[in-house]
């Protein structure tokens, strides 16, 4: 997960300079004050062999962000091959041909900047920050390995192990083992693309063999299904020109084109119990589709999200944890990006502790409680006021760190085809009516729409089916009279 620090940016977010449009579709009133507004630039070409290039400049630090991110995830990863993506991410940082195994991050470090990837359901991120000096270094690694791998059986092992270690340790040795995103999209989903376990199975993931990393390679990590975006001390024009120079002989490569792995809402409820021999309270995780992206509807959604479990103030924290004290906590996920970064179906999912003493039941009807008052009187404008404040706060925290800001550019563009709705995001969130929140809210958060998975700790569960065992076993047969 990427982080960055919070500060303070709220002077700077005010009705006045943020009232836009009311959806991604509608236009921004002519006489909408936008003086005062932060707006990033944002600068777009797109090279020859397909390369989209976004150039952020910002001389406020002598420093970098660099994000390519690459159109491809875990939904179009092979059949029998789940994991394979983010498999693949972890080979990109094994070498090349010219660069072998850790010159990248030898080079990039010693430098004083850092580096990291992930793998999402839509898109796979690489990620560098460092001094603007060491910028057309890093460009010619990342056009390094665009070009091709140092494919060989003995990394393919060893990452193979490496991404294993990692299911052990974060999803099979720990407590909910990342039920409210891995079982939970089982569940709720019907398509293999969409359903299946991103991480991996063991037997899938060694089965891979390096025809499977060639085909990849060649497949998706072309320049045409890229976005390389540049934040921070350098120009546009110093941007598109490196880009040019290290990119640009880079030859596209066809992409097979995807599956239709669309959805429409559930109609009708689907419940599932699990045993956990790590958890010591249970849990659920509730789950609903979200609104498809650029909507109508996902901007509301990201103002109802707030409502209901955004922090301690959100009204299932204070309604399932303050008040009828039912939960030990509540967070919330969006899918495993955010409510803006999705590319096809995607899930709003409501995942909490909760006490011994009650269940999932209690849990789910103090949930509708809390839907239902949002249909039935909406959102006062203060407490409508407050929730758009902090998801602007967030919006824009999360836009400070060059690094990050180039991530989200470069992620906007490969899912939006638009890097430029940084700008637009916060005239659709100001855009918000009560209304557009008691209209989503009755829309998605359906008992007909939600996915639900009980996680108990396995004692919980081998009680009752004790008992139930011993109730069904025949009586013993008295022992006949002795003479």
């Amino acid at each position: 997960m990427l982080k960055t620090t919070r500060r303070a940016v709220l002077g700077a977010i005010s009705a006045a300079t943020l009232a836009f449009a009311a959806g991604p579709t509608a236009a921004a009133p002519k006489d909408a004050a936008q003086t005062d507004r932060w707006q990033i630039p944002v600068h777009t070409k797109k090279l020859a062999n397909g390369l989209t290039v976004v150039i952020s400049p910002d001389a406020s630090s002598p420093t970098v962000g660099i994000s390519v991110v690459y159109k491809v995830g875990m939904r179009l990863e092979p059949k029998n091959r789940t994991g394979f993506a983010h498999l693949f991410e972890h080979l990109m940082f094994q070498g090349t041909p010219k660069a072998p195994k850790g010159v990248f991050d030898q080079v990039i470090t010693s430098g004083g900047g850092n580096n990291n990837g992930s793998t999402r359901p839509d898109f796979t991120n690489y990620i560098e920050t460092a001094p603007s000096s060491a910028l057309e270094t890093m460009l010619w690694l990342e056009a390094d390995r665009m070009t091709t791998l140092d494919f060989n059986p003995t990394t393919l092992k060893n990452q193979q192990d490496v991404v294993k270690e990692e299911i052990r340790v974060n999803v099979q040795n720990q407590p909910y083992g990342g039920f409210m995103w891995l079982d939970i999209s089982a569940l709720a989903f019907d398509k293999w693309e969409n359903a299946h376990d991103g991480y991996g199975s063991f037997v899938d993931l060694e089965n891979a063999n390096l025809d499977d990393v060639r085909a990849f390679h060649r497949d998706f990590y072309g320049p045409n299904n890229a976005v390389l975006s540049i934040a921070g001390d350098v120009t546009p024009a110093q941007g598109f020109a490196l880009a040019e120079k290290y990119f640009g002989k880079i030859a596209a490569r066809p992409t097979p084109k995807p599956t239709d792995f669309s959805e429409g809402l559930n109609t009708k409820e689907r419940r599932l119990t699990q045993p956990d021999k790590l958890a010591q309270v249970p849990a659920i995780a509730a789950a609903w589709k979200l609104p498809d992206r650029a909507s109508k509807d996902q901007a509301p959604f990201a103002v109802l999200g707030q409502l209901l479990a955004g922090g301690d103030a959100s009204r299932l924290y204070q309604g399932l944890v303050k008040g009828r004290e039912l939960a030990l906590n509540v967070n919330s996920l969006y899918g495993l990006t955010s409510i803006w970064e999705y590319d096809g179906p995607s899930l709003f999912t409501v995942f909490a502790l909760y006490k011994p003493t009650t269940n999932a039941d209690a849990l789910l009807a103090g949930i509708d409680e809390e839907v239902a008052r949002v249909v039935k009187d909406g959102v006062d404008d203060a407490t409508l006021k407050n929730l758009k404040t902090a998801l602007l706060a967030d919006w824009y925290n999360s836009l400070e760190m060059f690094l990050l800001r180039a991530d989200r550019l470069a992620k906007l563009q490969a899912l939006w085809g638009d890097a430029n709705v940084v700008n637009k995001v916060p005239g659709w969130i100001e855009g918000v009516t009560s209304a557009d929140v008691q209209r989503v809210a009755a829309t998605y958060l359906t008992q007909a729409n939600r996915s639900v998975i009980d996680r108990k700790p396995a004692g919980m569960l081998a009680a009752p089916a004790a008992a139930a065992s011993a109730a069904s076993a025949p009586a013993p047969t008295k022992p006949a009279s002795q003479p």
